[in-house]
């Protein structure tokens, strides 16, 4: 029987063919024309002002989907 181990590589190496395949892609907020982060405006197709914000927004969204929300 595998243990978690296996298991988690099992699914590791699903998760990296469906990625070569182009099959998979993560899930990207889209741009509304604001930072997502902050509110400030920007340019159409830009979705943070700088790094710290998407820093920030990554980190809160991780947090996030790690509790189910």
């Amino acid at each position: 029987m595998p243990d978690l181990a296996d298991l988690a590589q099992l699914q590791q190496e699903h998760l990296d063919a469906f990625t070569r395949a182009g099959a998979w892609k993560p899930v990207a907020p889209e741009a509304t024309g604001f930072c997502l982060n902050c509110g400030a405006p920007l340019a159409q197709g830009l979705r943070w002002c700088d790094t710290d914000c998407r820093d920030d927004w990554q980190e809160m969204d991780a947090l996030l989907r790690k509790q189910g929300l």
